[in-house]
């Protein structure tokens, strides 16, 4: 099946507005028309799959150390929306299993990018998509990403059918092209703040729909767009789908 990818997906939910990774961000994207969503997923120690961004706690929770150091239940005690805006105060750090519930009422599709702490990257692609698995059933919806080759390779082994994506970082691996070739990749994501016009052109000789992060202003989207981008990850989507599909 291919992949029904919209322009536009919400980074981290809906990040310019919400915490980042939080079901306030799911609901904030779909309350503003956002067809599909961003997100990253971690283990705890008891390998529970929660959708979470870095490897420490500190930035975004009242709490500090290592999130592969803590259960799910010493994550449940700390709280991740005040250092966002008081207004979000008290809210917990959602579970995936959480999020697919959401994001299954709101009709959304996701991707979602496997995160793992270090040395657990096989565990938490495992982990993640075997729940994954028993939930999620639309495939031309769920587009599995990461940076972590091994993670990827673990997620064609699990799930062949679902689609991966390749995500390159600003320094690109010398064997690029055969990961995607190896891995079956279906996306290549790319960093919008360093790919080159050049690079673009090298991807497209591949044929693969190519997304770019993190895009929040209109002017960039659009220029990237000329050089055959075809989507984007964006914090503030709104903005971005006003800017590129509206003609002033």
């Amino acid at each position: 099946m291919p992949l029904k990818l919209p322009k536009i997906i919400g980074h981290r939910g809906c990040a310019g507005y919400a915490p980042e990774n939080t079901l306030e961000g799911i609901h904030t994207a779909a309350d503003m028309g956002i067809e599909w969503v961003e997100l990253d997923v971690k283990i705890t120690k008891d390998e529970i799959p929660i959708i979470f961004h870095d490897d420490t706690l500190d930035r975004t929770t009242n709490g500090s150390g290592n999130i592969a150091d803590k259960t799910l239940e010493e994550i449940r005690e700390l709280e991740c929306g005040s250092w966002y805006g008081e207004s979000f105060s008290g809210l917990q750090v959602p579970t995936l299993e959480e999020v697919i519930d959401v994001l299954l009422e709101r009709n959304l599709g996701l991707n979602l990018e496997i995160k793992p702490c270090p040395g657990r990257e096989k565990e938490t692609a495992e982990v993640a998509l075997d729940l994954l698995s028993t939930i999620w059933d639309d495939h031309d919806r769920l587009l599995i990403s990461s940076f972590q080759h091994v993670s990827l390779e673990t997620a064609a082994d699990i799930a062949e059918d679902w689609h991966r994506g390749l995500l390159l970082p600003e320094k690109w691996p010398e064997n690029w092209e055969d990961l995607v070739k190896y891995l079956q990749i279906s996306t290549i994501n790319v960093n919008a703040a360093t790919v080159t016009r050049e690079q673009v052109e090298d991807i497209m000789d591949l044929e693969k729909p190519i997304l770019a992060y993190t895009v929040n202003e209109p002017d960039q989207a659009r220029l990237l767009q000329s050089w055959g981008i075809d989507g984007f990850f964006s914090d503030t989507p709104d903005v971005l789908k006003e800017g590129i599909f509206v003609v002033h």
